[in-house]
């Protein structure tokens, strides 16, 4: 479900932060991981959001935010499309049975 909120809270050196909206009472965790933003992942207190959760034990708060965005901001981490193995990796070693 999304949401609109307001980032109560921002830690940048920890990674984290709180987000208060009406769809969340008592806050919402959100990890840096989850804020999709082009560049450094961070927020700053005050802005308006967008954001995705779920219900969640996290630090005393009943949920944690799955995905953040600037409110008026199309998402810019798209998941990547299934495109087969990664070019990162590529292994040239092959099995050949001994010659007799």
């Amino acid at each position: 479900m999304e949401a609109a909120g307001v980032v109560r809270e921002w830690h940048d050196p920890e990674g984290w932060g709180v987000l208060d909206s009406e769809a969340t009472p008592g806050g919402c965790w959100v990890h840096f991981s989850a804020v999709d933003v082009p560049g450094i992942r961070r927020l700053a207190v005050g802005d308006a959001v967008r954001f995705t959760h779920e219900a969640a034990d996290q630090d005393g708060h009943a949920f944690r935010a799955t995905a953040v965005r600037p409110d008026g901001q199309a998402p810019s981490h798209l998941p990547p499309e299934d495109q087969g193995p990664s070019a990162a990796y590529c292994s040239r070693l092959s099995c050949h049975e001994p010659e007799a």
